[in-house]
């Protein structure tokens, strides 16, 4: 990654100091990135953050535009104010910080000595099913002999509503979950065998909608992106998805990443939709308004790295999965997330879950300690990154979601 000041020391500044301030600029929590959060010092009330080089700004105490909002304890009275509010209260805050800096000094906390909270009120949670590889793999793992891909897929972006009380913020424990599985004879109660992770990218409605919402109209409403890991007991899911869809093999727990990345600071990272090979209906129609995202996820496994899914590769973007979302009448609300469904790529270092990566169970998972891995065991941490291009030859970070495998509770 290369620094983007372009300035020579002058009097007075030494080297240290320069490479400091090039650091603040252009790595991945910089200032061409300022992803939203809620934190807490010691016994204060939680309040909006922004994440900045290695502290966090509690930006309620700045004069800057819609200040107020933000001295609030979730984002959505700062999310409800729309796409004006937020690029201006962007363009001010950047401009603070590469021009006066020390006016930021005093509000700022190292990030190590804040506590996160879940960044905004969770109105509504849909989890779609968007990666082709991602679904062929499943199709061929679970429906051997058929065609992979059902014959809808590649016509409307598939997804199933999930459980907003239960997503939780970055590190919330994953106690494992008991549920109706099928045992050798007939269906048994008992804790699932067969925990899954799957690496998701997520994205907050700002301001709601009661009339569909177009493709072309996807950025005024969608404040930011987050990571998302929808665990899944693929077990109790194999189940019960016969023949609706996932219901209590994944509204046990979907964990989000702190911090809110602001969709404008991907404004680099857009890219044209993967090829189609189908006549899309009008409204899903993306040409004029291309929203794949360059963005690379890494999913590591008690530290080691297992998998580096591709979000461009999706088929479906997140501007048609709310087009589509809103195109029978239904509403969004300040705080609706809709999750891109796990992300795969071709390669099998891509895949974003465990099923896919020991094909059922059939081939584990090797990992570098001698272990091997078809599904999560108890203790097992799981962390997703990732990362994208920013303005300016920047690096754009997401955070980390991550959780450990707790027992069954009792």
């Amino acid at each position: 990654m290369r620094a983007t000041t372009g300035r020579t020391p002058g009097p007075g500044r030494g080297e240290r100091g320069l490479r400091s301030e090039h650091r603040a600029l252009t790595e991945g929590f910089g200032v061409h990135n300022l992803p939203f959060g809620v934190f807490s010092t010691g016994s204060d009330a939680p309040r909006v953050g922004v994440a900045f080089g290695e502290h966090v700004i509690d930006v309620g105490g700045l004069d800057l535009p819609g200040a107020e909002a933000l001295r609030a304890s979730t984002l959505n009275p700062f999310m409800a104010l729309g796409r004006p509010a937020w690029d201006a209260f962007r363009v001010a805050l950047q401009a603070l910080l590469r021009s006066h800096p020390a006016a930021v000094a005093p509000h700022r906390v190292p990030r190590e000595e804040v506590r996160i909270h879940l960044p905004f009120h969770v109105a509504d949670y849909v989890d779609f099913y968007s990666s082709q590889h991602h679904a062929e793999n499943l199709g061929r793992i679970l429906r051997p002999g058929t065609p992979p891909l059902t014959p809808n897929w590649k016509h409307l972006p598939i997804g199933y509503h999930g459980r907003a009380g239960t997503v939780a913020v970055s590190g919330t424990p994953v106690v494992r979950p008991s549920g109706q599985r099928q045992g050798e004879d007939g269906p048994v109660f008992a804790p699932s065998t067969r925990l899954d992770v799957e690496a998701e990218v997520g994205f907050v409605v700002g301001v709601g909608s009661s009339t569909p919402v177009s493709v072309a109209d996807f950025e005024d409403h969608v404040f930011g992106v987050c990571l998302v890991n929808d665990w899944s007991a693929r077990d109790m899911q194999a189940w019960e998805t016969a023949p609706l869809g996932p219901f209590l093999g994944k509204s046990f727990l979907t964990s989000v990443s702190p911090w809110v990345v602001p969709l404008a600071a991907l404004s680099a990272a857009r890219r044209p939709a993967p090829p189609r090979d189908v006549e899309l209906l009008p409204y899903l129609r993306d040409d004029d308004h291309p929203w794949a995202l360059d963005i690379t996820l890494q999913v590591r496994l008690n530290g080691e790295l297992i998998s580096s899914p591709p979000f461009a590769q999706l088929y479906w973007t997140p501007a048609q999965q709310l087009a589509h979302l809103t195109s029978n009448g239904a509403s969004v609300r300040t705080g609706d997330l809709f999750a891109s469904g796990t992300v795969s790529g071709q390669a099998q270092d891509q895949r974003g879950s465990l099923i896919e990566l020991s094909s059922n169970g059939a081939e584990p998972l090797m990992l570098g300690d001698g272990t091997s891995r078809s599904f999560l065991e108890d203790g097992d941490e799981v962390t997703i990154t990732a990362t994208a291009p920013g303005a300016d030859g920047s690096l754009i970070d997401f955070g980390t979601v991550r959780g450990r495998v707790q027992p069954v509770a009792g």
